[in-house]
């Protein structure tokens, strides 16, 4: 069965385009059925519409509190029976409320290798550090900062001439990757969460004729 996806974004939506594409091209089982934005000026939105998908403008502004906020969130992602959450540059926490509607089917991206600096800076934080290496990590979200069990990581050299634009450019490549990767696993029911640690197990369709 088909994984159906639902993307929350406030930017311009690379990532989600990206895993779009995979989509197309066969190599993921999944569509995504609904983008969500915080911001109404999100280009990401604007590539949602271009593929067909509902793209849907969420205002924080018209809720009293970031409870109430999430639980449209949540009706608009249930009306859309949506498996798995996708946060693609999205720059809210996601509350209670949401985690409990979807406890360990919510995944995010970090330009870091965590624990190590998490947040919205971690390239500009690694690069201020003075890493050799830094890299990407997908995980589930919690309701910490970039605290949630790991699901993925792939190592990226820090070069000497790197700024924080030039090593955003290649761990973007490494993202465009290992996410898509992170969902398809999911979507075959191949992540099993054991406290911290996320197990990723054998593909049982490998070797059947």
């Amino acid at each position: 069965m088909t994984c159906r996806l639902g993307v929350l974004l406030s930017g311009s939506g690379t990532n989600m385009e990206n895993i779009a594409r995979h989509i197309e091209e066969g190599k993921l089982d999944a569509s995504i059925e609904v983008v969500i934005s915080d911001r109404k000026d999100a280009y990401g939105l604007v590539r949602a519409k271009k593929r067909g998908i509902r793209a849907v403008f969420v205002d924080p502004a018209s809720f009293p509190d970031r409870e109430s906020y999430d639980r449209e969130l949540v009706r608009i992602l249930e009306e859309h029976r949506v498996d798995l959450v996708i946060l693609a540059g999205y720059m809210r926490l996601v509350g209670k409320p949401f985690l409990e509607a979807f406890p360990m089917k919510v995944m995010n991206i970090h330009p870091a290798l965590l624990p190590a600096f998490p947040g919205t800076s971690g390239v500009a934080d690694a690069l201020e550090y003075g890493v050799k290496v830094t890299g990407v990590t997908v995980h589930f979200v919690d309701e910490g900062v970039d605290t949630g069990p790991i699901i993925l990581q792939e190592a990226v050299p820090v070069l000497p001439t790197d700024d924080v634009d030039t090593l955003h450019q290649r761990l973007h490549q490494v993202e465009y990757r290992l996410y898509p990767e992170a969902i398809r696993l999911f979507c075959q029911g191949r992540l099993k969460v054991e406290g911290r640690k996320v197990r990723i197990l054998e593909d049982e369709t490998r070797g059947r004729g």
